[in-house]
C-alpha cells in the first residue's frame, strides 16, 4: 500500500465503481431497449398503446433518476469543513463536527462519527472500490486529525 499524505484541499472523493457500473450498464440497457423496440417490427409497435408507452417512459425516467442518486454521491473537504452529497440529500459538517471516520471489513460504505452522538453513511467512500476506498479514508482521517491538532493550538478568545 502506497504511503498515503493529506491531500490539498478542496479536494473530492467520488466512488469509482458505481459510476462505471451505472454508465456502462445504464447505456447498455439503453441500446437492448431501442434494439428490442426496432426488433418487434411495425406492426407490434403500432399495437402499443399511448398509456402502454407512458408506463416505459415512467420506468426508465425513474431508473435514470436512481442512477443519478448513486453518481452523484460525494464527498468534499474543504477549509471549512466538508460536504457530503448521498444521493440526494446534502450535509454540510464542519471539521469539529465530525470526530471520525471507519470503513469496517465488510462494511458497503465508509461513517462518519459525529459530535452530537450520530453516525452517518457516507457513499462517496464505498468497499467495493477495494484500496482507492482505503487510501480515501485514510486521507480523511489525516485531515480530521490535522484540524484537530489545529484547533488545541489555538487559543480561547477571551470571555466577557
Amino acid at each position: 500500500m502506497p504511503v498515503v499524505s493529506e491531500p490539498g484541499l478542496p479536494h473530492t472523493w467520488r466512488p469509482l465503481g458505481v459510476r462505471l457500473a451505472v454508465l456502462f450498464f445504464g447505456g447498455l440497457l439503453g441500446v437492448t431497449c431501442v434494439a428490442g423496440w426496432i426488433a418487434v417490427g411495425p406492426d407490434v409497435r403500432s399495437r402499443v398503446t399511448i398509456y402502454q408507452q407512458a408506463t416505459v417512459w415512467l420506468i426508465a425516467a425513474l431508473a435514470a433518476s436512481i442512477g443519478w442518486g448513486l453518481v452523484r454521491c460525494r464527498l468534499t473537504a474543504t477549509t471549512g469543513g466538508l460536504e457530503l452529497v448521498n444521493g440526494y440529500r446534502r450535509r454540510s459538517y464542519e471539521w469539529a463536527e465530525v470526530l471520525a471516520v471507519h470503513l469496517p471489513t465488510g462494511a458497503p460504505f465508509a461513517t462518519f462519527d459525529l459530535a452530537d452522538g450520530t453516525s452517518t453513511m457516507v457513499l462517496a467512500i464505498q468497499s467495493a472500490d477495494g484500496d482507492r476506498a482505503k487510501v480515501a479514508v485514510r486521507q480523511v482521517r489525516l485531515l480530521l486529525e490535522r484540524t484537530a491538532a489545529e484547533s488545541l493550538q489555538r487559543p480561547d478568545p477571551p470571555g466577557d
